[in-house]
């Protein structure tokens, strides 16, 4: 499909909305829509709300009302299909149909098999005109974990690190307080922000008693906390309890004074060991899978990490390089050690970007 330059901007600017629900609407994919009369005047724009609220196509036929604008014969410019199904709204691809628009361009069909080109085909069937794939990419970047999760089942893992140039996340003697600046650790809670969930292991839960939520940005929500806990040693005066959002604890075992323990402290306990003793990492991807969640944002020790990466389930790395060499300390995961560099794990650079004075690289395993 061809598109003209008067569409690029539009689409451009329903990308911008869908950014600003980045925290709001998970599980929910985060998706802007700007309407357009066919002078080109904006008559209404809007991003997704909170799951169970309006859509991006509602919200934005609700501001064309409340400027007494007539939608009829207008553009609605979308950056996921509009919804066929019903589910805790109605389908926005009928709500666009009894508004009267003659024209929808989408940036990226939706996933989601209840959805899946159904949308596209009932406009289509109702005499709407739709085109599809502006600026696509960029839409699909934006709900990457939303994408995984409806295709695999499982959520995006981004695994975040903090290191120094000579890839050190901690002195020999355990201190990594701070490497990196204020400014790449702000830049941090934003990633931790947009994920559903943050996960971690039981070893940085004793070693470093962290909080592990948003603090350095303003978010409508705390993402859920995942903890990786083989032996239920998670204290019940753990700082991580202290904040007001879902804790979730993977065990190996089956101790039921600890587990009551936990649990009368919030925290939802659920037993998935392995053959080792350990948990089942895949299996407990396949169960956040389960519970919607969409973005898993790591931030664990090297031997989680390690074992993560030797499984084969992280997607992405987010590392922040300061420009500092500390010497002998703790590297960032315990992979290896290698025979030959075939074995070695391969990435590909998406994206490099300077934030204060150290470098935040996203890299992306390759498949």
């Amino acid at each position: 499909m061809t598109f003209s330059a008067h569409d690029i901007p539009h689409m451009t600017s329903a990308l911008a909305l869908a950014r600003e629900a980045l925290y709001l609407t998970s599980p929910n994919p985060r998706v802007g829509c700007v309407i357009v009369g066919a002078d080109g005047a904006v008559l209404g724009s809007g991003h997704t709300q909170r799951a169970g609220e309006a859509h991006a196509e509602v919200m934005a036929l609700r501001d064309a009302q409340a400027k007494s604008k007539d939608v009829k014969g207008a553009t609605a410019y979308v950056t996921l299909e509009p919804c066929s199904h019903q589910g805790r709204t109605g389908p926005c691809c009928d709500a666009l149909i009894h508004a009267g628009l003659a024209r929808v361009a989408v940036a990226k069909a939706d996933p989601n098999p209840q959805v899946a080109g159904q949308g596209i085909a009932r406009l289509r069937n109702a005499g709407v005109q739709v085109d599809v794939g502006l600026l696509g990419d960029e839409a699909h970047e934006l709900n990457i974990g939303f994408f995984k999760r409806m295709t695999h089942d499982t959520p995006w893992v981004r695994m975040k690190i903090a290191a120094s140039l000579d890839g050190q996340t901690a002195l020999e003697n355990g201190v990594s307080q701070w490497i990196t600046s204020p400014p790449a650790r702000d830049d941090g809670h934003a990633w931790r922000a947009r994920a559903c969930a943050v996960l971690t292991g039981i070893g940085t839960v004793l070693e470093d008693d962290p909080l592990l939520d948003v603090r350095a940005v303003t978010t409508p929500r705390q993402p859920t906390l995942v903890v990786m806990d083989s032996q239920l040693e998670t204290p019940i005066n753990a700082k991580l309890f202290s904040s007001q959002r879902p804790v979730w604890i993977y065990c190996a075992v089956n101790h039921e004074a600890r587990r009551r323990a936990l649990e009368a402290k919030g925290a939802h306990v659920v037993s998935l060991p392995n053959a080792s003793g350990k948990v089942d990492l895949k299996a407990m991807l396949n169960d956040l899978g389960q519970k919607q969640i969409n973005e898993v944002h790591v931030e664990a020790g090297h031997k989680l990490n390690g074992s993560l990466l030797r499984e084969g389930l992280v997607d992405e790395l987010l590392i922040y390089l300061a420009p500092k060499l500390i010497g002998q300390g703790t590297g960032m995961t315990n992979l290896g050690p290698f025979k030959t560099l075939d074995d070695a794990k391969a990435l590909s650079f998406h994206e490099v970007t300077q934030i204060g004075p150290d470098l935040r690289i996203l890299a992306r395993l390759s498949r």
